[in-house]
């Protein structure tokens, strides 16, 4: 049952509601169940939260034994950036793949099972969907987390992801507001900046966050971005500007406001995350993300006092917190008796289990294979490996190799990087016929010069794109997957194999 330790204000259960930390390990500790006795109304969960659905499940039911009516959320976007499937590799494709299908009943069958699943495990607010357009190819932190880079195409499976999520019964919390596809600056190290005009914003990157509304979305995720055009002076997560004139007023937004983690560098590194917290508060912001780095009672606390003390020296209306954690409790309400049944069953339709892998199979896009003959010996898989982004995390695996063992038993790999990556594959290779595995390649120069190398010595490599296609098809089989999921993995396996 919900119970509030007594003594507790109620300013200081306020300023504990809009907060959505994180914490080690999984089980839950006990300062974070005497939290939840106090006020804090949300939790965030992070891979190492995770080991298995049953271990899951026993966790979230933990929490609400404590709090019926806690918020538990994640970061799983599927794709590449999972935190259910975090040591295995997510069992659906991410945004990219399903924008490459295009098929918007497709992409919200793929979100209703998402949500199903997480349902299941006692997950109800996902930090997902990824709304931004990627328009700038060289956006290291976006990439294959967006549907594309036509507005409209995001816009339509955006708002099909929202409405599969939901119908299972899971908030959407749909992101990166006002839009972070447009960057060349990752927000986790540094501030980006958006110089496009208010135009260019209003029909680029502000199209999927309107069909996003008008799909229901209960919950929106501001950017850590700078955006001159709306305000010069402060990130949209701190701009009143960004998220009362413009997503709640214009936009007519009434759900719940959520910041990205306040942690990261793009705001921390200025103003540290008490002073953020309070500033995005105040901006219009509801719910306080932290916890992917600082995941501790001592974080909680300093936020919370932060927050007390700017409402009691006047700096944040108290009206604006008790507003923030309103909304926060309401939507806390919905996924507990609002939500819909969480059958995972839009309009009636049967969800495939299997619906991740065939999207997959459905993304991939072939040069070459007119020519190609499956493989039959066991290869060599060179792996070209750049350096995961923040949100994805390293733990996460990826490449073609496990798949590939499974299908040619004795099939080799080794991982390369640098300068010197193709010669080292190729000794490292031997005899064997190469499958060349990239991400990115349009990004990473010593990658397309390694590509060279290996095809220039042997013409007959197969070349993987895991990532987002933007440079030339080449090799004997070019297979672009859209994506670096387990999924994806399997489903050009499956192509190079015959299997």
């Amino acid at each position: 049952m919900t119970t509030l330790a007594s003594g507790t204000d109620t300013l200081t259960r306020d300023a504990l509601t809009v907060l959505q930390p994180g914490f080690p390990g999984t089980t839950a500790p006990d300062w974070l169940l005497r939290r939840l006795g106090e006020g804090l109304a949300s939790v965030g969960l992070f891979g190492r939260n995770i080991a298995s659905p049953g271990q899951l499940a026993a966790l979230t039911a933990r929490l609400r034994a404590e709090r019926d009516d806690v918020l538990v959320a994640i970061d799983e976007e599927g794709g590449d950036v999972t935190r259910l499937e975090v040591r295995t590799g997510s069992s659906f494709p991410g945004n990219h793949a399903l924008g490459a299908v295009d098929d918007v009943s497709l992409t919200l069958e793929v979100a209703a099972e998402l949500g199903r699943r997480l349902a299941a495990c006692g997950v109800n607010l996902n930090w997902a969907p990824s709304a931004d357009v990627n328009s700038n190819a060289a956006n290291p932190v976006i990439g294959v987390r967006s549907f594309g880079a036509d507005p409209a195409l995001v816009a339509r499976h955006t708002a099909a992801y929202v409405t599969g999520l939901q119908s299972a019964g899971v908030a959407a919390c749909t992101k990166h507001f006002p839009g972070h596809g447009d960057t060349a600056v990752d927000s986790h190290h540094a501030l980006p900046r958006i110089d496009a005009g208010p135009a260019v914003l209003s029909e680029r990157e502000l199209t999927p966050f309107r069909a996003a509304i008008a799909a229901g979305t209960r919950a929106v995720m501001s950017a850590h971005i700078l955006v001159p055009a709306l305000d010069p002076a402060h990130p949209a997560t701190l701009s009143p500007r960004v998220l009362t004139a413009l997503l709640r007023d214009e936009l007519g937004y009434d759900g719940l406001i959520v910041t990205d983690g306040m942690e990261m560098q793009a705001v921390a590194a200025t103003y540290g995350i008490e002073r953020g917290s309070v500033l995005a508060i105040a901006a219009g912001a509801d719910a306080i993300c932290v916890g992917g780095g600082l995941a501790d009672d001592e974080t909680v606390c300093r936020l919370r006092d932060a927050l007390v003390t700017a409402v009691r020296t006047g700096e944040l209306p108290e009206e604006r917190l008790a507003d923030a954690a309103r909304r926060v409790r309401a939507l806390a309400r919905w996924t507990a008796t609002g939500a819909p049944a969480g059958t995972g069953q839009p309009d009636g339709a049967a969800v495939r289990a299997d619906v991740g892998l065939i999207a997959a199979r459905r993304a991939l896009r072939l040069t070459g294979d007119e020519v190609f003959s499956p493989l039959t010996d066991p290869p060599y898989v060179a792996a070209l490996t750049p350096v995961a982004n923040i949100a994805v995390g390293d733990e996460t695996p990826w490449g073609m190799a496990a798949e590939l063992i499974r299908l040619l038993p004795g099939t080799e790999t080794g991982s390369f990087a640098g300068p010197d990556a193709g010669h080292a594959a190729l000794v490292a290779a031997g005899e064997r016929r190469i499958v060349a595995v990239v991400r990115d390649e349009h990004r990473h120069p010593w990658m397309a010069t390694a590509l060279d190398t290996l095809l220039a010595a042997r013409p007959d490599t197969v070349v993987v794109e895991m990532g987002v296609p933007q440079a030339p098809p080449r090799g004997a089989l070019h297979i672009a997957t859209h994506g670096a999921a387990r999924v994806c993995a399997r489903a050009a396996a499956e192509v190079v194999a015959g299997g």
